[in-house]
C-alpha cells in the first residue's frame, strides 16, 4: 500500500518505545472514512460489523452524530468551541425528519419505493460525505487546508475500497458525487469555522455562523444531493406527481419540524414548504431552505435552550437498531 501506510521496525527491550509512521493525505481521508462507517455497523466483533439493516434507524444514527457534532460531544469534538458546526444542529433535525418519513407508511410503500429508495441514498451518502470532512478538521485539524483538496474515495486504502464495495448505492453514488472530492462550498464553510471559533463578539459570531450554515446547505443540497437524486428521473418524477392535488391530500406535509418527534403542532417550531415550491429544482428547493434556515436561526438566538435539549435527545438515538442480521463486512481498518 506505498511507505505512508506501512513501515517496518526492529524489535528492541525499550520499553514503550515507538516508530514514526507519517500518514499522508489519502490514508488520513482513508481513516476518517472508517469513523463514518463504524456509526453505521453494529459491531459482531474485533474488526467486524454489519450495516444497521433499517435506513430509517441509520438515519437516526447520522442525525444523531450531527447532534452530536453541534454539541461537541462527537469524537475529538471540544465542548469549548460549541456553535462553531452549526450546520450540524440544522442538519440533525433535517435527517430526523428523512427517518420519519422513511417509516411514513405515506412514504415506506411499493407505489412509492423511487422516493423511499432515493430519501435513504441520499440521506447514506451525504452523510458519508459531510462527516468525513467534519471529522477530519476535529481529528486532524493541523492537515486539514493541505488535504481539504486531496480526498478521492477511488484513492483509498485498499482495505477501505473492499469494504466500500459492499456499501449500498456504491457504484451508482460514487461517480455522482465525483468522489467526494468536490470541496468549493467547504472551503467556505470551515474558513468560517476558523472565525467563528476565534470571535468573542456575539453578534458578529451569530453572523458568521449563518454565513457557515448556508455554504454547508449550498454543499449539502448541489453538489451532493442534486445530482445523487434530484436529477434521477425516477425520484424526480414521483416528487413531481406529489405537488397533484388528490396526491398532495394522502402525502405527507413537507416540511421541517424543530423537534426530536416527527411532528410538532406548534406551527412557531416548523417551516412549511411554500405553495409551488419545487423540490426537485436546485434554486426552488434552496428557497425554501433559506427560509427553513431563518426560522432555525431565530429559534437558535431566542429559543436555544429548548433547541439543545431537543438536540440532546437526537443526540441519544447513536446506538439505534432494530435489526441486525445481514452479512459482514470486510475487516475495518483500526
Amino acid at each position: 500500500m506505498g511507505s505512508s501506510w506501512a513501515a517496518e521496525s526492529q524489535t528492541n527491550i525499550t520499553e514503550k518505545s515507538c516508530k514514526e509512521l507519517k500518514c499522508d493525505c489519502n490514508v488520513m481521508w482513508s481513516l476518517i472514512q472508517q469513523m463514518s462507517t463504524r456509526r453505521l455497523c453494529m459491531s459482531k466483533g474485533p474488526n467486524e460489523g454489519t450495516f444497521v439493516f433499517y435506513a430509517s434507524d441509520r438515519a437516526r444514527r447520522i442525525a444523531a452524530t450531527y447532534a452530536r457534532f453541534y454539541l461537541e460531544t462527537e469524537d475529538f469534538g471540544d465542548t469549548k468551541k460549541k456553535g462553531r458546526f452549526y450546520w450540524m444542529a440544522l442538519g440533525a433535525f433535517a435527517s430526523k425528519t428523512v427517518a420519519c418519513s422513511l417509516d411514513d407508511v405515506r412514504v415506506n410503500n411499493p407505489v412509492l419505493s423511487s422516493v423511499h429508495e432515493g430519501l435513504a441514498k441520499g440521506n447514506l451518502w451525504l452523510f458519508f460525505d459531510i462527516s468525513g470532512w467534519h471529522w477530519y478538521y476535529t481529528r486532524f485539524n493541523g492537515t486539514f487546508d493541505t488535504c481539504v483538496d486531496q480526498r478521492d474515495a477511488s484513492r483509498y486504502v485498499k482495505p477501505v475500497q473492499d469494504q466500500m464495495k459492499h456499501y449500498p448505492w456504491k457504484n451508482e453514488a460514487l461517480p455522482k458525487i465525483m468522489n467526494m472530492s468536490r470541496h468549493a462550498y467547504i472551503s467556505e464553510g470551515f474558513n468560517l469555522v476558523r472565525k467563528i471559533e476565534t470571535t468573542s463578539d456575539t453578534n458578529k459570531k451569530a453572523k458568521l455562523q449563518f454565513q457557515h450554515l448556508m455554504a454547508i446547505a449550498n454543499h449539502e443540497q448541489g453538489v451532493i444531493l442534486q445530482p445523487l437524486i434530484y436529477d434521477d428521473p425516477n425520484f424526480s418524477k414521483w416528487v413531481e406527481r406529489q405537488r397533484c392535488d388528490l396526491i398532495q391530500r394522502v402525502s405527507p406535509t413537507l416540511q421541517l419540524a424543530f423537534t426530536s418527534a416527527c411532528d410538532i403542532r406548534d406551527t412557531q417550531l416548523k417551516s412549511v414548504a411554500p405553495d409551488g415550491t419545487e423540490l426537485e429544482k436546485f434554486h426552488s428547493r434552496m428557497a425554501w431552505i433559506g427560509e427553513a434556515a431563518q426560522l432555525f436561526d431565530s429559534l437558535m438566538q431566542s429559543r436555544r435552550e429548548y433547541m439543545e435539549q431537543e438536540l440532546h435527545t437526537i443526540a441519544g438515538w447513536v446506538g439505534i437498531d432494530r435489526f441486525s442480521e445481514l452479512q459482514y463486512l470486510p475487516e475495518i481498518v483500526p
